[in-house]
């Protein structure tokens, strides 16, 4: 079978966050997180792949604002290229000791929450002294995982299959300076 285009995708989608919008709200992040980590050097662990665009964008707003970071990065998923997830699946975890460190857990979306409740499990089990998350967007639905909220988030993107901006669409268009959203049918 073979996988869905990008190109036909587009056709069936509608802009819901141009680029200039993305970029007030992470501006807007970012004074709130320079602010919350003033005095520190908190761990900047980017989730992988997802997180990339919006991580690198986050990270160059809070270095304007003065806020120094120590990066590494983490991998996992449910999603495996599919738009329903299953069991967390780790690919790569951060290298750097997080036992009392703060970290800043860095995504591009909290939609259900169940790989970001794992990810940051898994970063409090390694001693964190405090685990924040940052969001680029989070979806408007009930279904969330219970006790798990961005700390940070910068953009409420419908209840509908989402990408763009780090978002895939089959393991494409993370590289679009928008998010989309696939019409409902």
């Amino acid at each position: 079978m073979s996988r869905p285009t990008l190109a036909d995708a587009l056709k069936r989608s509608s802009i819901v966050h141009d680029r200039r919008a993305i970029e007030t709200a992470i501006s807007a992040m970012s004074v709130r997180i320079r602010n919350d980590f003033a005095g520190s050097v908190p761990v900047y662990l980017t989730v992988m792949n997802g997180g990339l665009p919006f991580a690198g964008a986050l990270a160059l707003e809070l270095g304007a604002r003065g806020l120094d970071l120590e990066f590494d990065y983490l991998h996992a998923s449910r999603y495996r290229g599919a738009t329903s997830g299953g069991e967390v699946t780790w690919k790569h975890r951060p290298a750097t000791p997080l036992r009392g460190r703060r970290v800043l857990l860095v995504d591009d979306i909290v939609d259900e929450g169940h790989t970001l409740m794992a990810v940051r499990e898994w970063v409090r089990g390694q001693g964190a002294q405090d685990v924040r998350i940052a969001a680029l967007a989070v979806k408007a639905h009930d279904r969330c995982v219970p006790g798990l909220v961005a700390d940070y988030s910068g953009l409420v993107v419908p209840d509908r299959y989402v990408y763009g901006y780090g978002l895939d669409y089959y393991e494409q268009g993370r590289n679009l300076p928008a998010i989309y959203a696939l019409d409902e049918e």
